[in-house]
């Protein structure tokens, strides 16, 4: 009795427990997210009990993360979504996936009604924009990524950002979004508080969102000021780019502010004090200063002394006796160099270096090696049509003029220069002249011979008879070789030509000619001649000899024959 009663009562609760489980089944229906627990963990399927007649099996890879771990162990409570009450098999089919899917389905929904933001990771790029996954995949517009335009898309592939909804369709499976709506309300929350604290003098940190040649934009927070290049370092900043990079947090100062037109000029440089109101103190004419090469330029070189104060040397600084074309050809960005101070002007700014003046001037130890007057041997560095370049000593270079080549050799052609030395040729000179103010050394070659016009005029006195070769032929005379190097002119009134007579014809080259000196120029080196005076003296004299022969047997006719022919010499 006992038997049967119990044996009913376990066959009532069977079917009790029979009839709940249909029940629970029965509430879910396919397509819905329905709690189940975990039965079974293995490699391949986890299973999971609904509390319906049979478990589901459910792929593994389901529960795996990006990695491809499994995050599930037995017992744990999952929501799956019912895709089908039993199979061929007669089994439940259950899917994780797809219950996720729906959850961010939901989710987003959700999200789009209240106009919320959803976390999403950027995948890829693709055609007229970003691939984004937000649990779903969705698209972002190119137009929709930033407040302004973007180029390169491709830098925001792999990060993860937060978007607003624009559009979502279930039914299509399509989702786009916009990141430019959450930074514009960002920003505009950013702008309120900004605005509130902006004022002249207002210290502030921002954001490099922009680099230019003028200058930088700085995000002071949904703001933006502008950072001149000028006011960035007491110092020379040759690109905005040598201390600031986009993305670099950088604090700042306020300089002006236009409410009116939500215009911000900033400034960093003056953070700090200027450090040229005590450059004076510091830096004085003639000390020595050690600091590095941070530029060059055709000019010259740029030292860097200390923070914000820079020197200037300058090529013609740079060197006594080389002349420097480049900076670069004795210095490079970066050296440690010891250099003079020549002159500073805080005012402008401008601290002025030396180089050379390290060393001794050569020019100074020059001129008492070789004063005025010495002789010297050096070798001839370079050929003008002025003259020639002798090296002296430690690249110092001494002219030779055309003109004090030869006492009597005028030159007047230049390429008798080029005939006459050649590179490398060794001379002496004399020094004539050292200015080493002006880094100038004058030499002369013919001042190692005395010069011959010295005694010209006591050996060519005025009233001289003097004979000559003809040299050569002018319209307007005859000049004539006394000696070497020595020529004297006979002008063309003083050839004693009749009339008629072509001078051309009457003289010839490398003829001889009797002439009397009727003036010398030391100073102009010109001995002026005269062949008509030279003739007429010869004519008294020949007159005088034949009256002394005569000893007075003269007839009157020879008189007046001879008067006759006396006048007529004289015309």
């Amino acid at each position: 009795m006992v038997s049967e009663q119990a044996q009913s009562t376990e066959c009532g609760m069977q079917s009790e427990f029979e009839k709940l489980l249909v029940n629970s089944f029965d509430a879910a229906r396919p397509g819905e997210l329905i709690k189940g627990t975990v039965t079974v963990v293995e490699r391949d399927y986890i299973t999971v009990d609904i509390g319906y007649k049979s478990e589901g099996q459910i792929p593994a890879s389901q529960f795996a993360d990006r990695e491809g771990k499994i995050n599930v162990a037995t017992g744990d409570t999952v929501e799956v979504l019912m895709l089908a009450p039993e199979n061929e098999d007669g089994e439940i089919v259950l899917s994780k996936d797809r219950a996720e899917q729906l959850k961010t389905w939901m989710r987003l929904e959700d999200a789009y009604e209240k106009t919320e933001k959803v976390t999403g990771f950027v995948v890829q790029k693709v055609k007229g924009g970003l691939q984004v996954d937000v649990g779903v995949p969705a698209f972002l517009p190119g137009s929709q990524i930033d407040i302004r335009p973007q180029r390169n898309l491709g830098k925001f592939v792999g990060e993860d950002m937060e978007f607003r909804i624009l559009k979502i369709s279930r039914e299509r499976g399509n989702i786009v979004l916009s990141r430019r709506i959450v930074l514009e309300q960002e920003r505009d929350s950013l702008k309120k508080d900004t605005i509130r604290q902006l004022d002249e003098g207002v210290v502030m940190e921002g954001v490099v969102k922009n680099v230019t040649d003028y200058g930088a934009f700085i995000d002071l927070g949904g703001i933006d000021g502008l950072l001149h290049i000028t006011d960035m370092s007491w110092g020379r900043v040759n690109h905005p780019r040598e201390i600031l990079q986009v993305g670099q947090t950088v604090p700042v100062v306020v300089l002006k502010y236009d409410r009116q037109h939500e215009r911000v000029s900033l400034g960093m440089k003056q953070l700090n004090n200027n450090p040229w109101e005590t450059v004076g103190e510091k830096y004085q004419p003639g000390s020595t200063v050690k600091g590095n090469v941070v530029t060059l330029t055709d000019y010259g070189a740029f030292v860097k002394l200390e923070e914000g104060i820079e020197g200037l040397i300058h090529v013609s600084e740079m060197s006594w006796n080389k002349k420097v074309r480049h900076p670069s050809k004795l210095l490079s960005i970066g050296d440690e160099i010891e250099a003079v101070i020549l002159d500073v002007n805080p005012e402008s700014q401008r601290i002025s270096l030396g180089l050379k003046q390290l060393t001794q001037n050569p020019w100074d130890v020059l001129a008492s090696e070789f004063p005025v007057g010495s002789r010297l041997v050096g070798k001839v560095r370079s050929i003008m049509d002025f003259g020639i370049f002798v090296n002296v000593k430690d690249d110092i270079d001494g002219l030779v003029h055309v003109s004090d080549f030869s006492w009597t050799k005028k030159v007047r052609n230049p390429k008798e220069v080029q005939e006459m030395f050649k590179k490398g040729d060794e001379i002496e000179a004399v020094v004539l002249e050292i200015d080493p103010a002006n880094e100038r050394l004058s030499l002369g070659i013919k001042q190692l011979q005395p010069d011959i016009w010295e005694t010209v005029p006591q050996r060519y006195p005025t009233g001289a008879r003097v004979k000559g070769v003809v040299s050569s032929i002018t319209d307007f005379g005859v000049f004539v070789e006394l000696e070497e190097g020595v020529e004297g002119l006979i002008h063309i009134s003083q050839l004693g030509l009749e009339r008629g007579e072509d001078i051309h014809e009457k003289f010839t080259v490398g003829a001889e000619i009797e002439a009397e000196v009727t003036n010398v120029d030391r100073e102009e080196r010109r001995i002026s001649l005269s062949s008509k005076v030279t003739k007429a003296k010869k004519k008294r004299e020949d007159y005088s000899q034949y009256m002394e022969e005569s000893s007075g047997a003269v007839t009157f006719g020879d008189l007046l024959q001879q008067q006759l022919g006396g006048g007529k010499d004289g015309e």
